[in-house]
């Protein structure tokens, strides 16, 4: 099977920020977020300082659009959402398009900043570059959130050799054997039976030692 094509173990987080240039469309962007089949799972709307901001964009110091861009996002309230679906890093920036909204609606007319923004400042919209950075960005907006680690890939093969794919295999060998008229009902049915991690229930009749 073709890596690409394997189920994540994982549902996948990342940080979508409404600019303030972009705060009266809040609604409807968040519609077109729950529309693109996201789960908002966090969601405040806030103002941050200019030194909030510098510290958001720690990594854009030094560069020349540095003090217009902290002394923007510092002018008006922001919304701040995690967002978590399949691949959600890559679909966000995909919906978002990019950074230059002037550029965008030549390019990609159909993205949200080619829509909602006005130039490569006044973008509307944020969105996390990685998996570290929304873990760092989602943890700065929502500061008492849990973020647990993305498993390594070594580390979910592993995880499913040793304790999914040789349950699944007997299961799914007792499948073919049985030929059952709902298949998946039965190998569902199999598997809670079967469950390696839960200790067998014996339903049969007790028998009393005599004294």
């Amino acid at each position: 099977m073709d890596q690409t094509s394997c189920p994540r173990i994982y549902v996948e987080r990342t940080l979508a920020v409404i600019k303030p240039d972009a705060i009266h469309k809040a609604e409807e962007i968040e519609d077109i977020i729950l529309k693109s089949g996201f789960t908002i799972l966090q969601k405040r709307k806030l103002q941050l300082s200019p030194e909030q901001c510098s510290d958001f964009y720690a990594d854009q110091y030094g560069k020349l659009f540095f003090p217009s861009l902290t002394a923007f996002m510092s002018s008006g309230p922001i919304i701040a959402a995690t967002l978590a679906r399949d691949n959600a890093i890559a679909h966000w920036k995909s919906i978002i398009g990019p950074v230059n909204s002037i550029k965008a609606r030549e390019t990609h007319p159909e993205c949200l900043r080619a829509k909602y923004g006005t130039n490569d400042l006044k973008n509307a919209l944020h969105g996390s570059e990685s998996f570290h950075a929304a873990e760092r960005e989602i943890k700065f907006m929502f500061p008492n959130s849990v973020i647990e680690p993305f498993p390594s890939r070594e580390a979910t093969e592993e995880y499913l050799s040793r304790h999914v794919n040789p349950t699944l295999l007997l299961g799914l060998t007792e499948l073919c054997k049985n030929k059952p008229h709902n298949p998946c009902i039965w190998l569902a049915d199999w598997l809670i039976k079967n469950n390696p991690n839960k200790p067998q229930i014996y339903e049969g009749d007790i028998v009393e030692e005599a004294e």
